[in-house]
């Protein structure tokens, strides 16, 4: 009798059996993805936590590193839920973190590339990798001055299917190499690696160098 009455509904509500069995499929799917996401992002977190306070000289430097790592995190998912996790421009992501670190009524960041847009898959890395390099500008590098400028750029390889980035800094102070590596520049490259490409750092005497190159198939959207 419950069968039949919740076929009399289903039928008096316009769904037959055959769309509330791929209603319930998609349900499902829809929750073992949103539960997949949950544990990446939990293990993120994680990471950027344990890290965070492993490399810090203080507890207070630590706190201040995993707070920005897990805003730059928060902004990365605020954006890719105002596009429906389907993919953004490279120059909306470049915006949207570097925005926090622009001073008022001062222009320090400059962009110089096609208008292309990223998967959803690279939103997030890219937007880590930004937020960790302004992190540093701001504290050791170009735009711990007042003079300091960076300069972003991006170029399609047609032929060989290849996206290149360089996030290059001006106007700071004489560029030391680091003693040692750190949690930000380890997270850097691994972002990187996530996404297929390579990494490059250069710590130039006129500024530090950035340097990313990605295939096409792991960041750039149907075009």
């Amino acid at each position: 009798q419950a069968g039949i009455d919740a076929k009399a509904l289903l039928a008096q509500a316009g769904i037959d059996a055959e769309e509330r069995e791929a209603a319930d499929k998609l349900q499902k799917l829809i929750l073992g993805e949103l539960h997949h996401r949950i544990k990446n992002t939990l293990a993120t977190v994680s990471a950027i936590a344990s890290q965070s306070f492993r490399t810090a000289p203080t507890i207070e430097h630590g706190q201040k590193a995993m707070e920005g790592r897990l805003l730059a995190l928060s902004r990365a998912h605020d954006l890719l839920m105002q596009i429906s996790w389907s993919n953004a421009s490279l120059s909306h992501i470049l915006s949207d973190a570097t925005e926090p670190f622009e001073r008022e009524g001062t222009k320090r960041f400059y962009f110089d590339g096609p208008d292309i847009r990223i998967t959803s898959s690279a939103v997030i890395a890219l937007a880590m990798t930004f937020n960790e390099l302004c992190t540093n500008t701001t504290k050791f590098g170009a735009l711990s001055t007042s003079s300091g400028r960076v300069e972003v750029t991006w170029e399609i390889d047609e032929e060989k299917q290849r996206l290149r980035l360089a996030w290059t800094e001006h106007g700071g102070p004489p560029v030391q190499p680091p003693t040692r590596r750190s949690f930000g520049t380890r997270m850097m490259e691994s972002l990187g690696q996530q996404l297929n490409g390579h990494v490059h750092l250069a710590y130039t005497y006129t500024g530090f160098v950035y340097s990313l190159d990605v295939p096409f198939s792991s960041i750039i959207a149907d075009r």
